[in-house]
This record gives C-alpha cells, sequence and structure tokens, in this order.
C-alpha cells in the first residue's frame, strides 16, 4: 500500500506582532481610562486614523482583544467594549484575591533586591497618584505598579490573566479610587504589601495583598451599586 502524498506546507505569512501588541496596549489603556466606556462601538476607520495604522494591523489587535473577553461582537455590526455584570465582578475580583498573593509570594522568591528598591520607588510615586492625582492617573501608576510586580515574580501567565481582570473592572475600580476614604486606605494596604515584601516575609505580604483585593472589592462593587 502506497503511502498518503503529503501536500507541501504552505508559505507562511508573518504577522506584525510588535504593532498588534502596541495597538493593543493603546485600547487596553484607553478602556482602563474611561476613553472607551462599556458599550462603546468601535469604528474601525476612525481607529486606524487616530492610531495612525493600517486596517489589517487593527484587526489582529481587535480578534486578540474580543478572544479575550474585552471587546464583544454585536451581530455582525461590529465590535464594542464589554460589559461586565455584577456577577462577574465579584467573580474577578475572587479570582484576584487568588492571584494576587500568589504573584507577591513569587516577586519575593525570584526578584533581586534591585527590583525591590525600584518597586519601593514606585510606590512613592503610586502614593502621589492617589495623594494628588485623578482617577485615570491612579489607575495607570497602579497598574505600572502591578506590571513591576509581575515581572519580578517571573510570572508572564499571570501577568496577562492580571492585566484582562482589571481591564474588565476598570469602570468600577476608577468609581473606587475618587472615594477620599478609600485612597487613604489603599495607601496604607499597599505600603504594607511593600513592607512586608521588603522583608521578605511571604506570609505578611501575601495576608496584605488579600485584604487589598478584599477591601477594593468592597469598594468598587458599592461604588457599582451606589451608580445604579
Amino acid at each position: 500500500m502506497n503511502d498518503p502524498v503529503i501536500e507541501p506546507f504552505g508559505p507562511l505569512t508573518h504577522e506584525s506582532a510588535p504593532l498588534r501588541n502596541k495597538i493593543m496596549k493603546s485600547l487596553r489603556r484607553a478602556i482602563e481610562t474611561g476613553l472607551l466606556e462599556p458599550g462603546t462601538r468601535l469604528v474601525e476607520k476612525d481607529l486606524c486614523q487616530q492610531l495612525n495604522v493600517s486596517r489589517t494591523s487593527l484587526r489582529e489587535a481587535l480578534r486578540q482583544l474580543q478572544s479575550e473577553g474585552i471587546l464583544t461582537d454585536l451581530n455582525n455590526r461590529g465590535l464594542a467594549v464589554v460589559t461586565v455584570t455584577s456577577e462577574d465582578a465579584e467573580n474577578i475580583y475572587r479570582i484576584r484575591g487568588v492571584l494576587e498573593p500568589l504573584i507577591v509570594e513569587q516577586f519575593i522568591e525570584n526578584a533581586p533586591d534591585a527590583e525591590v528598591e525600584a518597586l519601593k520607588a514606585h510606590f512613592l510615586r503610586l502614593k502621589e497618584a492617589y495623594l494628588h492625582g485623578n482617577a485615570e492617573e491612579i489607575v495607570a501608576s497602579k497598574r505600572d505598579f502591578y506590571d513591576r510586580i509581575c515581572t519580578g515574580a517571573r510570572n508572564p501567565i499571570a501577568f496577562g490573566v492580571l492585566s484582562k481582570l482589571t481591564v474588565l473592572t476598570s469602570p468600577l475600580r476608577r468609581r473606587s479610587v475618587v472615594r477620599p476614604e478609600r485612597r487613604i486606605q489603599s495607601i496604607a494596604e499597599i505600603e504594607k504589601i511593600v513592607t512586608s515584601i521588603a522583608k521578605r516575609d511571604k506570609a505578611a505580604a501575601k495576608a496584605a495583598a488579600e485584604e487589598h483585593v478584599a477591601h477594593s472589592a468592597r469598594s468598587a462593587l458599592h461604588a457599582s451599586e451606589s451608580a445604579n
């Protein structure tokens, strides 16, 4: 019996992954800061002009964000920023309550002293944002703070998951961080995380991270109920 004939592979297409990633980062930031609100329909022509990119590159980025659940299909009428239900939000914070303590623990295990010092310096910038910045500045600074922790943890998978979760709940987070009492609480909670990390105290750091997520969830979900 003759072996089956195997057709040769077709030519590979080279995707512009770096550009796609830049577009995705820009769109995520627009969602985080409220430039693109939940339910907003994305118009490809406008986005191409604003970002100065081709429609092909834009569509690659949009497809990826759709696969991550950040964008949703409008019955073949284009894509829109997904709207998160209150139940989804509760689940997201429960996942964060498990994930963030893990990342903090891994940061202590893997990050050298230089990265600990850099994290302490970044906390001071985050504290400044909490004290004097607006909601968008706080959200952006906190994202950078957690990006640094994830990098030090050497856990890119957790980094990707946490990025998605924080984007999905960004409208709730923005409403929460404008509350003066929550700003002061957050500073104290995050300082406790950083102090525990600096001491290489895993148990204390994990407990502080769990506490921060729990209080963040309570504040954000309360803000959502008040808005409704």
